[in-house]
């Protein structure tokens, strides 16, 4: 997977009339919430990528989980190999839209401390990601 640099810092000029859709990078691995953790990083590895997409039983985007994010998860002690991905999900997280402008979503990603943002539809379907390379 490719990731996407932007500039920490955008200007005014280079920020205006650029968009997600300009930038985004396909979706990569997308899988259900009912996947175990297990599942979800053998997969990860896999993919040789540090994110999944997570979706619901409708396709529609509910989330990223980072490869961090797991193994903190499976080396915690309330760790159960049962442990299902809507159940370490908690808060979705920020989305954004094809439309949004790249000022915005770097905002977003700073605001929200996150290195991969998901792209979603006006359904909520997930359509790629927003990476930023530090």
């Amino acid at each position: 997977m490719t990731l996407v640099q932007m500039q920490p810092r955008t200007t005014h000029a280079t920020a205006v009339g650029r968009t997600v859709a300009d930038a985004m990078d396909t979706a990569g691995p997308q899988v259900c919430d009912d996947m175990t953790v297990e599942v979800a990083l053998a997969v990860m590895a896999s993919a040789r990528t540090g994110h999944l997409l997570v979706c619901d039983d409708s396709g529609l985007c509910t989330g990223l989980v980072t490869h961090a994010q797991l193994t903190a998860v499976r080396d915690g002690s309330a760790y159960s190999d049962r442990d299902r991905l809507r159940d370490i999900l908690g808060d979705p997280g920020p989305f954004t839209s094809l439309v949004t402008t790249m000022a915005e979503a770097g905002h977003m990603m700073r605001y929200s401390d996150v290195d991969v943002l998901p792209v979603v539809d006006e359904h909520g379907s997930a359509l790629g990601v927003l990476a930023l390379a530090r």
